[in-house]
């Protein structure tokens, strides 16, 4: 598909999710790596900046989830700090954004504004702040905080945040260093503000320890489907981080978000929609769609898909084979038997519909998982990935994407070697970085 008539062709932005010890990581794969190890970290940054990618992006856990008390080992265990793990590789990369996930609602504005704001200097203006909330009292058992904020205040205080964080940066005027050595004069008088904020979540009062950064402001990057979360991101993100799984439903969801924000004064091109995916490559088609299976059904093990139908059924469902059926017990809505995850809404129609799935195509447990938890997927040979890549961006279905790799580090390799090769060559993705910062990247202001 070229550029729509009457428009210039859409470039293509690209990220790179690390992926950690969980369903869509195969780390039983004997070329899977260290979770925890610098050098994976390192592998994967690398990998995507040779590829020209946008930025590098770290998800986040509180806390090591559960499930019947235990602690689940297919799920995310050994997550290090996001930010300690970025500032580390600001030193080893040179153009590639890193972006963090840090969560609004156990974290002051005043600290993690600096924090970040130190990030973006010492990477020269590359960081990224991806803003999660919670609601759930579990993880919240770790803070002082606990889990007091519902739903609403959770993005209410999200939103707050936000903005005190950046009425922190822009409290340094960008000509307040003068440096005038001849004079002995290094501030300009005036030019930092004083902050005062007086709001329901927070109050602070005083001045920004750190100048403005390269690029002004650290990218807001919001990752969510829901009505709050997509007036979050009208409102506040420049960049969000959905998941569909078609282009129909990708357009869809592109519309409805960028209709949002013309009542914020803003225009399209100042929110960048980037959907996690999936890939699975092959010298055909026939054997991409073999690799992709098989990718699948060991993302998908025996354990996993129980312990997917617990967190509908809310019982200790141990007993059943994977490879068969489903269970002819009702779900038990009083039960919830996962601890740490986002809760699943009306478990009675999931589950009811999840049968009917079963019912229509005969599957099994293990079977039905696989269909219902799969990211959207770009499977082909390396010609077919990139040019359904640049269709959906063209079609208006996402500005791009964010790659999450199956193995760790070495995951993104093949991508990077045969299929961004492809999109330069169709013109849809940058041949190489031509500007320093993350927003120029993203072709942000």
């Amino acid at each position: 598909m070229s550029a729509r008539p009457g428009r210039p062709r859409k470039r293509v932005h690209l990220a790179a999710h690390f992926p950690g010890v969980n369903n869509t990581t195969v780390w039983t794969d004997p070329r899977s790596g260290s979770q925890i190890d610098f050098a994976s970290f390192t592998h994967l940054a690398r990998t995507a900046e040779r590829g020209k990618l946008d930025f590098f992006f770290l998800a986040e856990g509180l806390r090591l989830r559960e499930l019947k008390g235990r602690i689940h080992d297919l799920d995310v265990v050994g997550r290090p700090e996001s930010l300690t793990v970025l500032s580390a590789l600001a030193a080893v990369t040179h153009r590639l954004g890193l972006a963090g996930t840090i969560n609004a609602t156990f974290n002051e504005p005043y600290e993690l504004a600096r924090r970040l704001s130190t990030l973006d200097h010492l990477s020269g203006g590359r960081a990224a702040w991806n803003v999660v909330t919670t609601s759930d009292a579990f993880t919240g058992e770790n803070f002082r905080r606990g889990g007091f904020l519902d739903r609403a205040d959770r993005y209410e205080r999200a939103a707050e945040f936000v903005r005190l964080s950046r009425e922190l940066w822009d409290s340094w005027r960008p000509d307040a260093i003068v440096g005038d050595q001849a004079e002995g004069r290094f501030l300009r008088p005036g030019a930092i503000g004083q902050v005062e904020h007086h709001g329901r979540h927070f109050s602070v009062e005083g001045r920004f320890t750190l100048p403005r950064s390269p690029q002004g402001h650290p990218v807001i990057i919001q990752a969510g489907d829901s009505a709050e979360g997509r007036e979050f991101a009208a409102a506040h993100a420049d960049v969000i981080f959905t998941g569909h799984g078609s282009l129909e439903d990708g357009k869809r969801f592109y519309a409805d978000v960028k209709g949002r924000l013309a009542r914020y004064g803003r225009e399209p091109h100042q929110l960048k929609i980037m959907p996690g995916v999936t890939f699975a490559l092959g010298d055909t088609e026939e054997e991409a769609a073999e690799n992709a299976a098989d990718i699948r059904r060991r993302q998908v093990g025996p354990q996993t898909a129980i312990a997917f139908l617990e967190q509908v059924w809310g019982r200790d469902l141990s007993a059943y084979d994977p490879e068969g059926p489903l269970p002819d017990l009702e779900p038990d809505l009083s039960g919830d038997l996962s601890q740490g995850r986002v809760p699943i809404k009306d478990r009675a129609a999931v589950a009811a519909k999840w049968r009917a799935l079963a019912a229509e195509k005969g599957l099994s447990i293990r079977e039905l998982v696989i269909e219902v938890t799969g990211r959207q997927t770009f499977v082909g040979t390396p010609g077919t990935v990139a040019r359904l890549i640049d269709e959906h961006v063209q079609a208006d279905a996402a500005d791009g994407f964010i790659l999450v790799p199956h193995l760790t580090p070495g995951g993104l390799d093949e991508f990077v070697d045969r299929v961004v090769p492809l999109l330069q060559e169709r013109g849809a993705f940058r041949a190489d970085y031509t500007g320093t910062t993350l927003r120029d990247h993203l072709e942000l202001a």
